[in-house]
Formats: structure tokens, C-alpha cells, sequence
């Protein structure tokens, strides 16, 4: 099967500085956080308003990438399951998928709240979230 190689775009500021302390989801007690971005895609930011909402796409970096099965949530009571049907960080591709709105807009950054990603998390991709169909 053929590798891809995927360059990040920028990479996370948070106080969250490990994943002990990050929540399951965003909209668990996550903070507000900055991306901060690479100066050559800056352009790739316009257009983009405090307000909006995106979904930023990371690379948990810090993810173990050999597990396939796991306990929904992290509990031991819970049956195993595959990790595609959870959002398990740990499985093959560690991609992390974060629902977020816009609070600010800065040189060279993103102020986005919530986000559950830790310090330095490799972001890959930025795009806007889609409402209804007749509001696109």
C-alpha cells in the first residue's frame, strides 16, 4: 500500500501541556487555544472571522498508533470495541477531528475555543463547518 506524507500547517498553543489533563471531547472543559500557523499558507487564512466555525484537523502526535480495540471512554467496564467506531486518540491514524468557533484572529494565528488538543499538536488542516445545505 502506498505512504502519504502530510506536512502540518501549524501546531497547537494550549495550556494543556499533556494528555493526562486534556478531556475526551472539546465541549468537556476544554480551553481556549491558539494555532499557530507556518508564515507560507498565512493566506490560507483569509476569509476567516472571529465568530465562524471550523474544523481543525490534528495529528496526536503523542497517540499510540498500534491499537485497534479499546473501552469506550477509557472504561474498564465498558465491552471492547474497534476504534472506528470510538474517538479513541490511540488507532492507526491519529487524527483528531475538533468542532471550534473563532474568538480571535492575530498575525500568524487562530484563538479558537474549545480545544481539547495539548501543546503542540501537529494541525494539518483548517476548514470552515457546514451548516444546512441552503445556508452554504
Amino acid at each position: 500500500m502506498q505512504e502519504h506524507r502530510i506536512r502540518p500547517i501549524g501546531h497547537v498553543r494550549s495550556p494543556l501541556k499533556s494528555v493526562e489533563n486534556a478531556p475526551p471531547q472539546g465541549d468537556e472543559g476544554a480551553p481556549d487555544a491558539w494555532i499557530e500557523l507556518r508564515e507560507d499558507v498565512l493566506p490560507g487564512i483569509d476569509g476567516i472571522a472571529p465568530g465562524q466555525e471550523l474544523i481543525v484537523l490534528t495529528f496526536f502526535h503523542k497517540a499510540r498508533r498500534d491499537v485497534l480495540e479499546v473501552h469506550p471512554r477509557g472504561d474498564a467496564t465498558r465491552p471492547l470495541s474497534g476504534v472506528f467506531a470510538t474517538r479513541s486518540p490511540d488507532r492507526p491514524n491519529p487524527i483528531g477531528l475538533h468542532r471550534v468557533r473563532v474568538i480571535e484572529i492575530a498575525p500568524g494565528r487562530i484563538k479558537v475555543r474549545p480545544l481539547e488538543a495539548i501543546d503542540g499538536t501537529p494541525v494539518v488542516d483548517i476548514k470552515p463547518a457546514l451548516g444546512a445545505v441552503e445556508d452554504r
